[in-house]
């Protein structure tokens, strides 16, 4: 039995945001749960020169701070994304703004981009870092740390603040999302438009300019887009990645959407929905951008992943890399051990050597 299975009960008798601090105390100090298996090399996968132990990762908005990548890396995913981290601390919304919608498996936030700043991330980032360096990480999973950035809600220039953010968090980063489709900052939603895209990519472009992390490797740059895209904006972000200008798309982030088929009381809430609800919208995407893509460029898909079958599906539909949140909500964190067994058994099940072969599979 999993240490979480006995706290369980607790952490859902208590409010949401005060569950997930519980839970991230609990990580810092050491009490979270190991995952013991080696990592099975069927599932390792590599991109932008980056070996991945396997694509399984904790999506952006649980680690806000960088305050617990050992052990979450230690659960057993491949990576981890940290953040969003903006220039300047931020509070965030106004409480309550987080909602479990039990009955539909799924949550509702409206947090706003509440984290420490560039400065609080920065802090944990180099303590992490220094340990890696002196060997004090390695283990069975040296797993990779992907961070997310974003702008300030008073800022009044955008592309600023993204490039402030990769210029202070590049170095320590395997990958960087540009953050640009969460629901809960105003106007965010608005710089996925072409013009203001390409101003933002600028300024991390040149705020990254020369920047490596050790070993040389140049540092990946990532968009995370909107579930609720519109068509032209959709078709704008592929013919820039096409091009070249962005080495990858997180598919997807919450969605504004309001499914008939919710059930709990708190659908109503303001936010952005995330869980199984989110699965096939972000997992229909997922799969457009690569059919239109050709499958060129690497996809991280996201979005009411709660099961082995889930990943494997959207695996099938172009992503090469995976991450949930939300699952972990209400199954704790023997999902992931889950999730790694029943990958090897759906690629052992359809004669796939590599989690690579089954990248696209489903449009091939």
């Amino acid at each position: 039995m999993h240490l979480y299975d006995i706290f369980r009960p607790v952490l859902g008798c208590v409010g949401p945001e005060l569950s997930h601090n519980i839970t991230l105390t609990a990580l810092a100090s050491g009490l979270g749960p190991r995952l013991k298996a080696a990592p099975d090399p069927s599932l390792a996968i590599q991109l932008w020169g980056r070996d991945f132990i396997n694509p399984l990762g904790l999506a952006a908005g649980f680690d806000k701070n960088a305050r617990v990548i050992g052990p979450v890396l230690d659960m057993g995913f491949g990576f981890t994304e940290i953040g969003t981290v903006t220039p300047k601390v931020q509070s965030g919304n106004p409480s309550p703004r987080i909602f479990r919608l039990k009955e539909d498996k799924a949550v509702i936030n409206r947090l706003g981009f509440n984290n420490l700043g560039v400065d609080g991330a920065e802090a944990n980032l180099m303590r992490w870092r220094e340990k890696q360096n002196q060997g004090k990480n390695q283990g069975p999973n040296p797993g990779l740390v992907g961070i997310n950035i974003g702008k300030n809600k008073d800022t009044t220039d955008g592309a600023a603040d993204y490039g402030f953010c990769a210029g202070k968090l590049g170095g320590y980063a395997d990958y960087l999302v540009i953050n640009v489709s969460s629901p809960n900052t105003p106007g965010l939603r608005a710089l996925q438009s072409a013009a203001a895209l390409e101003e933002i990519l600028g300024a991390v472009g040149d705020a990254l300019d020369g920047a490596e992390l050790a070993g040389g490797k140049g540092i990946p740059v990532l968009v995370k887009i909107s579930p609720d895209l519109g068509d032209g904006d959709l078709a704008d972000i592929i013919t820039m990645a096409c091009a070249g200008q962005m080495d990858g798309l997180v598919i997807s982030n919450t969605t504004l959407d309001r499914p008939k088929s919710l059930q709990s009381v708190h659908r109503p809430q303001q936010g952005g929905l995330s869980g199984k609800p989110l699965f096939e919208p972000s997992t229909r995407l997922l799969g457009a951008v690569w059919r239109e893509t050709e499958g060129k460029i690497p996809l991280i898909g996201v979005g009411g992943i709660s099961s082995a079958e889930d990943a494997y599906a959207k695996i099938r539909a172009g992503a090469s890399l995976i991450s949930l949140y939300t699952g972990l909500v209400y199954q704790g964190p023997k999902l992931v051990e889950e999730i790694l067994t029943g990958l090897v058994a759906r690629l052992t099940r359809d004669g796939y050597g590599r989690i690579q072969d089954a990248v696209g599979a489903e449009h091939l």
